[in-house]
C-alpha cells in the first residue's frame, strides 16, 4: 500500500469545518492527494470516476449517510477493497455492529487527535512513512 504522500484519500462530511480539520490532519501526516465531498451521494459519484485508497467518512449526513455509502462501495466490484474509516460522534454498539457487518476497516470517534487518526489509518494500511 502506498505511503502517505502517494495515498489517495477522500474525506466525506457534511460539515465543512470537519472536512477541513481532517484535511489538515491528513496533510500533517504527509497526505497530499485529498478529495472532499459533502455527503455520501456526492462521494459515490466521484469514487466511480476516481477511485481512492481510503475513504474517511462521517456517519450522519443528508442524502446518503456513511453506512449507506459504505454499503454501496462494498457492493461495487471496483470499490469493494477501498479502505473505509468511519468518523462519528456516535458510538452506539448497534451502529458499530452495522458498520462492521458492512465491511468498515476502522472507526474514529469525534473529537479525535492526529495521533488517533494516524493509528487508525496505519492499522488499515501499515506505516504511513
Amino acid at each position: 500500500m502506498p505511503v502517505a504522500a502517494e495515498m489517495q484519500v477522500m474525506v466525506v462530511d457534511d460539515q465543512r469545518a470537519m472536512r477541513q480539520l481532517v484535511r489538515t490532519a491528513l496533510s500533517e501526516l504527509g497526505c497530499v492527494h485529498i478529495t472532499e465531498c459533502a455527503d455520501g451521494a456526492e462521494a459515490l459519484a466521484v469514487l466511480k470516476a476516481q477511485p481512492v485508497h481510503l475513504v474517511i467518512s462521517d456517519l450522519n449526513m443528508p442524502r446518503m449517510d456513511g453506512l449507506a455509502l459504505l454499503g454501496a462501495m462494498r457492493a461495487e466490484p471496483n470499490l469493494k477493497s477501498v479502505g473505509f474509516i468511519m468518523l462519528t460522534s456516535r458510538g452506539e454498539a448497534e451502529l458499530v455492529r452495522k458498520a462492521i457487518a458492512l465491511g468498515v476497516n476502522n472507526y474514529v470517534m469525534k473529537p479525535f487527535t492526529m495521533a488517533t487518526l494516524k493509528a487508525k489509518i496505519e492499522a488499515v494500511f501499515g506505516p504511513l512513512t
